[in-house]
């Protein structure tokens, strides 16, 4: 199986990147090729071997993957599978890569696995970095409903089934939409603790639009993907959560705003997933509505 690497930069972590593309040249198999993209930002010098993209503006999370996806042909053709990876983590492992392969090639109905992120420093696995409801466990695999957008594998088939990531989604949830699309085409998603990437801790609200978007960003996932029923509980049960975690008043003013562009502006086309969907969702212990 032939790997290739999808990371997304901004160019103000040299340092850590170069760190992120020797822990790639480093693991165990056929070599993997690698595709930087710098988001609207010049890209610092990189290691022979590696192919730059460099983009004339900031494309989002999303739009800039797309773009490294296509990098290796139509839906990522060039592949079989594409590893995608925050440019300030790192491979502590060097046998992740065969672990990928070994995963995909045992069962064919894989279609995307989650990475387990560990903080370099603590060891620790943070709960929102599992990528299920029970995440006491980081150390558990399992299949889950979801992935980690700067910490997976995708097979690049389901890129070819279902398509790319939604790029007007910019940032937050797009890696969300992108699974419920697999999953409805049949794919499963797997968390496997054993292939680790090394990523420091940060909250997610560092990013300025980080509120905004998120609310956003939940009701566009929602009219594109869910049954018209399910639509208004999910965004219903969402707000109540945000209610409750009682965020400070300028951050509730941007949420609001988010939500209510969620439903004033167009999401992209609306493919509501299949009610089996729904109830394979439920049976992994996350139905669409939470």
């Amino acid at each position: 199986m032939k790997l290739g690497a999808v990371i997304l930069t901004m160019g103000n972590r040299p340092e850590e990147l170069r760190a992120l593309l020797a822990s790639v040249a480093a693991q165990k198999g056929e070599k993997i090729e690698t595709v930087v993209v710098g988001n609207g930002a010049p890209l610092p010098e990189l290691p022979e071997g590696v192919r730059a993209v460099e983009l004339p503006e900031n494309l989002g999370i999303p739009g800039g993957r797309n773009v490294g996806i296509e990098a290796f042909g139509p839906s990522g053709a060039e592949v079989d599978a594409l590893l995608f990876l925050d440019d300030d983590g790192l491979l502590p492992n060097t046998d992740t890569a065969e672990l990928v392969r070994e995963a995909f090639a045992a069962d064919r109905s894989t279609g995307i696995i989650s990475f387990r992120i560990v903080d370099p420093e603590t060891g620790e696995t943070q709960r929102r970095h599992v990528p299920r409801l029970r995440a006491s466990d980081p150390l558990r695999s399992s299949r889950v409903t979801t992935f980690l957008g700067g910490a997976n594998a995708v097979r690049t088939q389901v890129f070819a089934e279902v398509g790319g990531l939604p790029d007007d989604f910019f940032y937050a949830h797009e890696e969300t939409d992108l699974a419920w699309r697999a999953m409805n085409a049949g794919w499963n998603i797997e968390y496997r603790a054993d292939m680790v990437l090394n990523h420091p801790t940060m909250p997610p609200s560092r990013h300025a639009v980080y509120h905004r978007m998120v609310a956003r960003n939940r009701v566009w996932l929602a009219r594109r993907n869910l049954p018209a029923p399910l639509v208004p509980v999910y965004v219903g049960v969402w707000l109540l959560l945000t209610l409750a975690r009682r965020p400070s008043r300028p951050a509730l003013r941007a949420w609001f705003g988010g939500f209510r562009e969620g439903w004033r502006t167009p999401c992209g086309p609306r493919r509501p997933m299949r009610w089996r969907t729904v109830w394979r969702l439920t049976r992994l212990g996350r139905p669409p509505v939470i």
